[in-house]
């Protein structure tokens, strides 16, 4: 959080606006919907994928099912799972041969496989990722990770089915992981059925497809129906005094210079300089070795820990307590100088009944009704979720 008189109304941008924020060459898609877990929203998608409920149904079923994974164990959903606001819950997560979900999952014995090295982020809202406090945004270069190094959700999907940690494991070489999946996917009558309608074609099982239809599965995964936002739309009782005040320490302490527009961030890189997370052999170096990490979003916050791009910090307190501690200002991290740090930085200090209110408002940023739909099962066969039962 950074100190700058932003005026509070860059950050208080009504869903209407934000729905109806199109750029000359993305269209503006309404999602049509025969099913409950397949949520109808507005979105600026790009015209080589627009949403439809057979694009979003296949994206579904590959998001939950492990046949993406090296061990056939981890699937999309095994990190970014609705019970967790679709994270999982952990500081780091465990991929490829690890069993349990969330705090219980562990790694199998023996293993050579690390942790990733960062928190799996949520993916409520990720359609409007790089959304600027206009409302306009570009799916197409959209930042993904925290260091912003893939642009788009379509490209962002590839990554993690190629990374050792994560899904591929000792399943095979990552030269061969797509071949691989391809031919796991053609095997399966069902997948050919729904890439086909998907696609028009049972031979259109392509990595392109695959990532094709579950970046528009995940651009069905809203949540922008928060107290803050029934306030916002005129509604004076959804917050409460202390949330009130939460919002007004939230704007007096220049929070809105980098959690700004409606999604509460910039989507910008900055040097914080977050301690190390001790489970990591080495020091996590972000964007370019810089130890610059993207601004996340701030909503749904309240369902998101733990924070930071390590998940270094269990609770907003003690993330309250990294801004206080951060000095005149005193980097937090060894391997990161203080004059590398971003100039806006500054101390937020303020007292437990402050802390406690502007704590209060975040959780205002919540939304709880998103799609938890989990399925019974997945075209695999396999579990779905992969080994977290």
């Amino acid at each position: 959080m950074c100190k700058n008189l932003v005026a509070l109304l860059t950050i208080f941008i009504f869903f209407a606006v934000v729905i109806q924020a199109c750029t000359k060459d993305d269209s503006t898609a309404i999602v049509p919907t025969t099913t409950s877990s397949i949520q109808p929203i507005v979105d600026n998608t790009p015209v080589s994928n627009p949403i439809t409920n057979d694009t979003a149904a296949l994206g579904q079923a590959l998001f939950w099912d492990p046949i993406l994974s090296g061990g056939k164990d981890v699937a999309c959903a095994t990190c970014h799972h609705p019970n967790n606001a679709y994270t999982d819950g952990l500081d780091l997560s465990l991929g490829a041969n690890a069993i349990g979900y969330g705090q219980n999952r562990r790694f199998l014995l023996p293993n050579d496989v690390p942790v990733t090295k960062r928190n799996s982020p949520t993916l409520l809202n990720v359609v409007f990722n790089g959304m600027d406090a206009s409302g306009k945004y570009m799916p197409r270069t959209a930042p993904m990770f925290w260091d912003s190094r893939i642009q788009s959700l379509e490209n962002q999907v590839i990554s993690p089915l190629t990374t050792f940690e994560e899904m591929r494991g000792h399943g095979y070489s990552e030269a061969v992981t797509i071949d691989t999946l391809v031919a796991r996917l053609t095997k399966i009558a069902e997948y050919r059925h729904l890439f086909e309608a998907a696609f028009g074609s049972s031979q259109a099982i392509t990595a392109a497809t695959i990532s094709t239809a579950i970046a528009a599965f995940e651009r069905t995964l809203v949540a922008m129906n928060s107290p803050f936002d029934r306030y916002q739309k005129g509604d004076k009782t959804a917050l409460t005094d202390q949330q009130i005040q939460g919002m007004r320490l939230f704007k007096d302490e220049g929070c809105p210079i980098c959690h700004s527009g409606p999604m509460f961030s910039d989507y910008k890189l900055h040097v914080m300089s977050v301690p190390d997370n001790t489970q990591l052999t080495s020091s996590d170096a972000g964007a370019m070795g810089g130890y610059a990490f993207r601004t996340p979003t701030l909503r749904n916050v309240g369902l998101t820990a733990p924070y930071m791009h390590n998940g270094v910090f269990k609770t907003l307190k003690q993330v309250m307590k990294f801004y206080d501690d951060i000095g005149e200002p005193i980097s937090q991290n060894p391997h990161v100088p203080v004059q590398q740090l971003d100039a806006n930085i500054q101390r937020i200090a303020l007292g437990t009944a402050e802390q406690d209110q502007l704590i209060s408002f975040l959780h205002a940023l919540t939304d709880s009704n998103f799609d938890k739909y989990i399925p019974t099962r997945v075209p695999s066969g396999l579990n779905p979720g992969g080994s977290i039962r």
